[in-house]
């Protein structure tokens, strides 16, 4: 089962994501072209590549360009977040 986004803006120098998972539902694998910064929306289990993070609403992350990966909601309930890429 596949995560849903809805992009909320793009310009010249963000995009600005808002991904939602249903209990097993990932966004495949994927490289991000751009650094970016994940913003929980509540809290839940996501699995990226064999590691599982317990994430709290609010508490974000920044990760760099160009790592491959796949995120996969291991929790029991929806779990969403708001992706920030800076160009």
């Amino acid at each position: 089962m596949k995560a849903t986004s809805i992009l909320h803006v793009e310009n010249e120098r963000v995009v600005v994501t808002e991904w939602r998972f249903a209990p097993g539902a990932e966004t495949g694998h994927h490289v991000h072209a751009h650094d970016y910064v994940v913003i929980p929306l509540g809290d839940g289990v996501l699995r990226i590549g064999s590691l599982e993070t317990q994430l709290r609403a609010g508490e974000s992350y920044a990760r760099s360009a160009g790592v491959a990966h796949n995120v996969v909601n291991a929790g029991p309930d929806e779990f969403r977040f708001v992706e920030v890429e800076l160009k």
